[in-house]
């Protein structure tokens, strides 16, 4: 059974910001996507663990490999055609070690933050 994203009025999607970057770390991975906000479904994304992605990387936690993922995730945007993302931090997430790798490389990618 499928159940169908929810449907926001638009009284407050147009104060949505349209795509929304977020983040997560574990011990082992590191992943990031991009939500599409008034439909709620996921724009694009990316992982340390994805297969194909994994024998390219020496490791799958470090800053290096959250940079990775951000330039791929960046890559993946254009292929869409989407220019610009907010980014949304959790509140233990500050913008140092691999939150900054990942958000820089994206940049660096050509995406624009809001």
């Amino acid at each position: 059974m499928v159940i169908p994203p929810p449907v926001r009025p638009p009284r407050i999607t147009k104060f949505l910001k349209p795509y929304v970057l977020k983040m997560h770390f574990t011990n082992k991975y590191v992943s990031a996507q991009v939500i599409h906000s008034p439909t709620a479904t996921v724009a694009s994304s990316a992982s340390s663990q994805e297969k194909a992605l994994r024998s390219i990387m020496g490791s799958t936690q470090d800053v290096a490999a959250a940079a990775k993922i951000g330039k791929i995730l960046g890559e993946r945007l254009q292929l869409k055609e989407i220019p610009a993302v907010s980014v949304f931090l959790k509140r233990e997430q500050k913008y140092h070690g691999k939150v900054k790798a990942v958000i820089d490389s994206l940049s660096e990618a050509g995406v624009k933050l809001l």
